[in-house]
């Protein structure tokens, strides 16, 4: 599983982004800096998995890379995880109605935050760790991410 997401992470290196919204470079370079920012400022495992992958649908993908994504990650990671990594671009696409839809939710909070770090890891001067340090960061005895994956996530429960 752990190569699976490893691979899947591996095949942004290289991915082109537009320069007018991704200043930084690639796919990846710009993944590892969102993650970077997670990690900074959060405890919580699995907003920094979705952190990470947000954006591994690219490698397949263009406009639909959130929900190609989505399926990549499905039965692999937590569903909150997955859910956070499909619904990523839902602040941008339609703020007002996001908002409207999950007001006084948990699921607002993670989406808002998650936004907030993928908006600021556009920086192409940045310095990053690598793959493998993200992945120790990640993984390191806590298995979070990867709990009840058999299950659903309800982004309406408070």
């Amino acid at each position: 599983m752990i190569d699976d997401l490893f691979s899947l992470l591996s095949d942004l290196d290289g991915v082109a982004q537009s320069p007018r919204y991704h200043p930084e470079g690639d796919a990846l370079f710009h993944s590892l800096q969102v993650f970077e920012l997670a990690t900074r400022s959060s405890t919580d495992r699995v907003l920094w998995a979705a952190a990470l992958f947000h954006d591994i649908g690219k490698a397949e993908a263009g406009a639909d890379h959130a929900e190609v994504g989505a399926d990549l990650l499905e039965g692999v990671l937590a569903p909150r995880a997955v859910w956070l990594v499909r619904h990523h671009l839902d602040l941008l696409r339609d703020a007002r109605g996001t908002r409207r839809r999950h007001l006084n939710t948990p699921a607002l909070s993670d989406l808002e935050k998650l936004r907030g770090w993928d908006l600021r890891g556009r920086n192409p001067h940045a310095r990053v760790m690598s793959i493998e340090c993200a992945f120790d960061k990640l993984f390191d005895g806590d298995t979070s991410m990867f709990d009840d994956n058999e299950g659903t996530f309800d982004p309406f429960s408070p």
